[in-house]
């Protein structure tokens, strides 16, 4: 007979802190994994035509705010951790105010829909965002409390001595939660349950009442949390009782109950109800509202607001780890506070990204887990070998023939495979690598030395270097081939069942690199002190369709549009044009919906001009962003 939920809690309980417990000592030992930072954003849409003679500057030491793409329980150990090489400190005990808004184990089917030229696409859920929560829903509320229990205890430790935590929750699990949230922070620490009863259409129901609110958990880490009492605005009907005096100040004229007579009340003095923990006055984002961006759990910038005027300070640092559509981020900058917005699903991302720079936020480093295979990998109960694990991989490639790969046996690499009567090398880089230049460069030695030499190799990575798209170009190399190894690889590995069923379904596809291109950049030197670049883009290239989670229909809708118009997928575009090899600085961006200069929401516009410092050499890098989240970057030196 299963145990009901109550009798599981005590086992997610211990399973929840003994998870934490191994993740706070590889962080303490010095072992946690980084954040890597792919771009330092610097706001500059293009709203005025395509000429900009001011590039945007940044001080590289100042605080940035983060916006963080991967599994947050993985992202906060990188905060934890720091990273003292990129002058990044850690986070441990800086945060005011943490906001979230978690899935609600409500079973929704989380699709992103994507308008596209003629074609709407709809995406499930991405392929990493599927396997870092596949269990949440499995067994239901259980795997969903597994899931947040050990997320809450980091969420403490990064927690200052003044913090809070807020936690957005509806009925599905809300009150198994506050279970939890006691039993991290402290039935004494709790602080509210709130009520937010947001107001819209009702549908009649058969059985029950209608569901018309959530419910938000306040619990503060001690008692020297920040709090500040907030107050309703004054109604219309009152306002009107007010005029402006001599000075400008709006008052009104009352009896004085001590000294009898008259005297001014200014309105300004007033304050209006005290906001009490039912909140039944802000209503859920307007379908025509200026602050929406078509997320579908968007909450309003109101509700947010509420809350970081309550728990913050300006200049307080606070943190949302289920970003969402960025409603966090975008309301702290707002109001003048510090900010880490983090995310799993790559839609999130780009909307957040999207929405942050049409708000003109000051400069924000954009983050991921640089780490994600070798985190898998080291989780791994079945490979604690990395060659063990390249043999496995081995054994599931085929080529587009259906050819499979052999092994060449214990006295050869076992990260090197081959395919019979093909004369083709199969090199499989290590999960703990980024593939990148040096590697393929290596892959071609092997391919012309080793064992006599080889018709062709074909290199199979897991991570791929920021360059890759530009040192395959530069290589030009038509005997190579570089294939990705599908990223839930090693979560399907996850034991010998997995694995037999795996190869039983032969449902293994190591898709081609997406990449770009851009045509001859154009110089024009205007005088001693500057010039202008024209940057065009050419050509995208996605990887194959089979590798979106896509139904069948949708995947032959996006090849007719990958036919006949490519340029149709990029999502977002930017340009750093003195790209220094390491930080990739966004001085200038353009995405989809941004409509000041072609009055297309569908499309980017494909040419930017920006006016530079004259150099008598410079590296120009082009990052663009597709519609699904793949990122590509070329560079070109002028």
């Amino acid at each position: 007979m299963a145990l009901s939920l109550i009798e599981e809690l005590p086992k997610i309980v211990k399973e929840g802190k003994a998870e934490a417990a191994r993740i706070l000592e590889r962080i303490n030992s010095g072992n946690a994994l980084a954040l890597q930072t792919n771009e330092l954003v610097l706001p500059s849409k293009d709203v005025s035509g395509l000429f900009r003679g001011e590039m945007p500057s940044s001080d590289e030491n100042e605080w940035k705010n983060r916006l963080i793409y991967g599994d947050n329980i993985l992202v906060m150990q990188g905060l934890l951790a720091g990273d003292a090489t990129s002058g990044l400190e850690s986070m441990r005990g800086k945060i005011d105010l943490i906001y979230i808004d978690p899935p609600f184990d409500s079973k929704a089917d989380y699709r992103t829909k994507i308008t596209l030229p003629n074609v709407n696409l709809s995406q499930k859920p991405t392929v990493i965002e599927q396997f870092a929560y596949a269990d949440t829903w499995k067994d239901g509320t259980v795997s969903y409390l597994k899931m947040i229990y050990p997320r809450l205890v980091l969420m403490r430790e990064l927690l200052s001595e003044k913090g809070s935590i807020y936690v957005h929750i509806d009925w599905h699990v809300g009150h198994y939660v506050k279970i939890l949230l006691d039993d991290i922070f402290g039935k004494e620490n709790f602080n509210n349950e709130i009520i937010w009863s947001y107001f819209g259409f009702k549908r009649k129901t058969a059985s029950k009442f209608p569901q018309k609110h959530d419910v938000i958990y306040s619990y503060k880490k001690t008692e020297n949390r920040i709090f500040y009492t907030q107050f309703k605005p004054h109604n219309q009907e009152y306002l009107k009782r007010f005029k402006p005096d001599e000075t400008g100040r709006l008052c009104r004229s009352d009896v004085n109950p001590t000294a009898g007579g008259t005297r001014k009340i200014y309105l300004d003095e007033i304050e209006g109800d005290i906001i009490d923990s039912v909140w039944n006055d802000l209503s859920p984002v307007n379908p025509v509202a200026k602050e929406r961006v078509d997320y579908s759990t968007q909450k309003p910038e109101a509700l947010i607001e509420r809350i970081i005027k309550a728990s913050s300070n300006e200049n307080s640092i606070v943190a949302d780890f289920f970003g969402g559509s960025g409603t966090t981020a975008a309301v702290a900058e707002k109001l003048g506070r510090r900010w880490i917005s983090s995310d799993i699903g790559k839609p999130s991302i780009m909307v957040q990204r999207k929405r942050l720079i049409d708000n003109e936020v000051k400069p924000f480093l954009y983050q991921s887990i640089g780490d994600y295979q070798k985190e898998a990998l080291e989780s791994s109960r079945m490979f604690k070998r990395i060659g063990d694990l390249s043999q496995v991989v081995i054994s599931l490639f085929s080529d587009e023939s259906g050819s499979g790969a052999l092994s060449f046996g214990s006295e050869h690499p076992q990260n090197l495979g081959y395919i019979k009567d093909k004369k083709t090398l199969v090199y499989i880089d290590s999960p703990n690598k980024m593939t990148g230049r040096a590697t393929l460069k290596k892959a071609i030695e092997l391919r012309d030395n080793f064992l006599g030499g080889w018709d062709k190799v074909v290199v199979l990575g897991w991570n791929f270097a920021y360059d890759i798209s530009s040192a395959i170009n530069e290589l030009s190399d038509s005997r190579l081939e570089i294939l990705v190894i599908p990223p839930d690889l090693l979560d399907k590995l996850k034991s010998k069942a997995t694995y037999k069923k795996l190869v039983d379904s032969g449902k293994i596809r190591f898709s081609s690199l997406q990449y770009l291109t851009i045509k001859p950049i154009e110089k024009k030197v205007y005088d001693s002190e500057l010039e202008e670049l024209t940057i065009k883009l050419d050509n995208y290239i996605l990887l194959s369709p089979d590798n979106i989670p896509l139904d069948d229909a949708d995947k032959k809708s996006l090849q007719d549009l990958m036919a006949h118009d490519p340029l149709a997928l990029i999502e977002y575009w930017s340009i750093d044009p003195d790209y220094d090899g390491v930080t990739f600085r966004s001085k200038w961006q353009d995405y989809r919906e941004n409509t000041a200069n072609d009055g297309d929401p569908l499309h980017v516009v494909y040419s930017a001009k920006i006016m530079v410092a004259r150099k008598e050499k410079r590296v120009v890098s082009v990052k663009a962003v597709d519609v699904f989240g793949f990122e590509s970057v070329v560079k070109a030196e002028v």
